[in-house]
């Protein structure tokens, strides 16, 4: 049957960032969807923000394209911007390769719940506001090419 029964798929907040840039997405939980679908040529996950979480470290990718549909509570997006309230319904789209660091951050007091959807791919990920940088194939990095 095509429609996924989310109750069964479990989540997870595990995170390959290391120390101490992993402490902003302890409140993180999500499903990777595309394992459990057989839907390989891209990945989606449904992810649940709470309240003071963050979905990553602000970050651009060099090769893969990303967008998020919102669909319950209030995120804040953080990109080269500034600062947009994003609510259920609204879409944002980020292409490969423009440099503009985004991040979704829940400041509120509720869960907010959305899809994130990418293709997986081996790329290099700059991180703007750190120094951290993900070599693809080598690991997080600081930006000096150091081994974090």
């Amino acid at each position: 049957m095509p429609k996924l029964d989310l109750d069964t798929i479990p989540q997870t907040n595990a995170t390959g960032y290391p120390p101490p840039y992993a402490d902003a997405v302890q409140g993180r939980w999500y499903r990777r969807l595309g394992p459990v679908s057989g839907i390989g040529d891209f990945g989606f996950s449904h992810v649940t923000l709470r309240p003071g979480a963050w979905s990553s470290q602000r970050h651009w990718h060099e090769g893969e394209d990303e967008f998020v549909v919102m669909l319950s509570g209030e995120a804040v997006l953080v990109d080269d911007s500034g600062e947009t309230v994003m609510r259920p319904g609204d879409v944002a789209a980020f292409p490969k390769g423009d440099g503009n660091g985004h991040v979704l951050q829940n400041r509120s007091n509720a869960d907010c719940v959305f899809i994130a959807v990418g293709r997986p791919a081996e790329t290099d990920c700059h991180y703007p506001d750190i120094d951290m940088h993900l070599a693809a194939g080598e690991g997080f990095r600081r930006k000096d090419g150091r081994t974090l």
